[in-house]
């Protein structure tokens, strides 16, 4: 869920280092609700209790050095053990959550209450739609999927992490309901219009370690 932000709203709240990527003028904000399967560090065969979860992020798009990346605000997970992980070997701002996925059909049911501070909700209910063609460069869609890093910081130090998947298989969605203060928990007011939705089925996704930039 995808809705255009004016740069001025989020520059605070993005480290210096780091630009504020724009499409047409405008920054985009997202909230990201997925599910993640066969989780697991490179070599190493997946663990059942661990390697599946539930999680949904609040993000921005930013650059350093011209390489595009993600900047997250905020992700919340169901396991405990996978919110440690990613704050001491990745420094993103994970929080544990209480997560619930229904599926029914083309209509998904996501729900989300975190356990953290700050305290935060979610809840939406969405349909998938028809799939769409393949996002081409200079187009909106590939602006706001096709990202290959993440960005984050830690003590004063920026710190980027290289991320490879294939193209995104994107759908049309369209939200039945949507009760939310993610953004508003990240210090971001939700923008006063209806959120640009896409779907996706599945793609795999490789992350690698933390560098210095």
């Amino acid at each position: 869920m995808h809705w255009r932000i004016d740069v001025g709203a989020l520059r605070p709240l993005i480290p210096a280092g780091l630009e504020i990527d724009t499409f047409d003028g405008s920054a985009w904000v997202a909230v990201v609700p997925f599910t993640m399967w066969n989780t697991r560090p490179t070599s190493l065969l997946a663990v059942p209790w661990f390697s599946a979860m539930h999680e949904l992020n609040v993000r921005t798009y930013v650059h350093f050095d011209s390489a595009p990346g993600v900047w997250f605000f905020s992700l919340d997970c169901n396991s405990a053990l996978a919110v440690w992980g990613a704050r001491t070997f990745y420094h993103v701002p994970y929080f544990n959550a209480a997560i619930d996925l229904v599926q029914n059909a083309g209509e998904i049911d996501y729900s989300l209450h975190r356990t953290d501070k700050p305290a935060a909700d979610f809840h939406s209910v969405w349909n998938i739609g028809e799939s769409l063609p393949r996002s081409e460069p200079e187009s909106l869609e590939f602006f706001l999927t096709e990202r290959y890093c993440l960005y984050s910081e830690h003590k004063n130090k920026l710190y980027r992490a290289n991320i490879h998947h294939p193209p995104w298989p994107l759908q049309r969605a369209e939200v039945k309901s949507l009760q939310s203060t993610m953004l508003e928990a990240a210090g971001v007011s939700t923008p006063d219009q209806e959120p640009l939705l896409h779907y996706a089925e599945s793609i795999d996704v490789d992350i690698w370690s933390l560098e210095k930039v």
